[in-house]
């Protein structure tokens, strides 16, 4: 029987390991992956992407069919190519509905047409990071303008994002300990895509109230949590009472069995 789970488990590895192969290395990555200068650097700048990490590869952005280099860049497969400069919100706002909404009104989206800000010059084509504040830096936001609003807005920001991480690392506490969290977390998650909507409109003041209603949220998930570590904490109380209690009738039935024999030596 052993031996036919054996085979069975090899078989699904031999099955299953073409198939992870193939979906991280699409034909567009094997083909401009050889490509000199500009047409091979983007592979590079993409696999230290967190679309790399997310599974998210060229065709997802582009089009195209990934399994055939003849169809790769066919426009009857859905191939659009790189967007124009102003269309670059609208080619990523396909995924990132929210981030899309707040960043047109907004300064940056207003002066698209103008040359605006737009995602790829603050975030990058290919080696697109991980959001985060440490996106809002003096060096990249000074290359079109003063820092001092962008300052502002991360200031206003920053106390925020420290307790959603603070969150994140308590709900995953409470998980590894077995508490039921997801529906915690799901919470957390679409708090953290509010939050990250917020700065897109470059906004000082919607940004300080908007941080609020995101601080109010953040307080009633800190609530829940708060409820949860009581539990734990009443459980540790409960746990040591009844270890005491053992160890409490343990020491007495020694002394009673100590007792009993002294009784029967004398």
């Amino acid at each position: 029987m052993s031996c036919v789970v054996f085979r069975s488990v090899v078989l699904v590895i031999l099955l299953w390991c073409p198939v992870v192969a193939f979906a991280a290395d699409t034909v567009c990555v094997e083909c401009h992956s050889g490509q000199p200068g500009a047409l091979g650097e983007p592979v590079a700048a993409w696999r230290s992407s967190v679309h790399a990490a997310k599974g998210i590869s060229c065709h997802d952005c582009h089009g195209g069919d990934p399994t055939n280099f003849a169809l790769a860049m066919s426009p009857e497969r859905g191939f659009i190519g790189a967007p124009e400069y102003d269309a670059v919100p609208a080619f990523c706002g396909r995924c990132h509905v929210g981030v899309l909404d707040a960043y047109l009104p907004g300064m940056h989206g207003q002066a698209l047409d103008a040359g605006g800000a737009q995602c790829v010059i603050c975030h990058g084509s290919h080696s697109v990071q991980k959001a985060g504040l440490e996106l809002i830096n003096e060096n990249d936001c000074s290359r079109c303008h003063d820092y001092d609003r962008a300052l502002e807005i991360k200031e206003s920001l920053t106390g925020v994002d420290t307790r959603i991480k603070a969150m994140d690392h308590d709900l995953e506490r409470l998980h590894r300990l077995g508490f039921a969290t997801d529906s915690l977390a799901s919470g957390l998650f679409n708090l953290r895509n509010q939050f990250h909507r917020i700065f897109h409109g470059v906004d000082v003041e919607r940004v300080r109230q908007e941080s609020g209603g995101v601080q109010t949220e953040l307080d009633q998930l800190a609530s829940a949590v708060e409820v949860i570590d009581d539990t734990l904490a009443q459980r540790k109380l409960w746990g040591s009472i009844v270890i005491a209690l053992f160890v409490l009738a343990g020491v007495v039935l020694v002394l009673v069995r100590k007792t009993y024999e002294e009784e029967e030596q004398g």
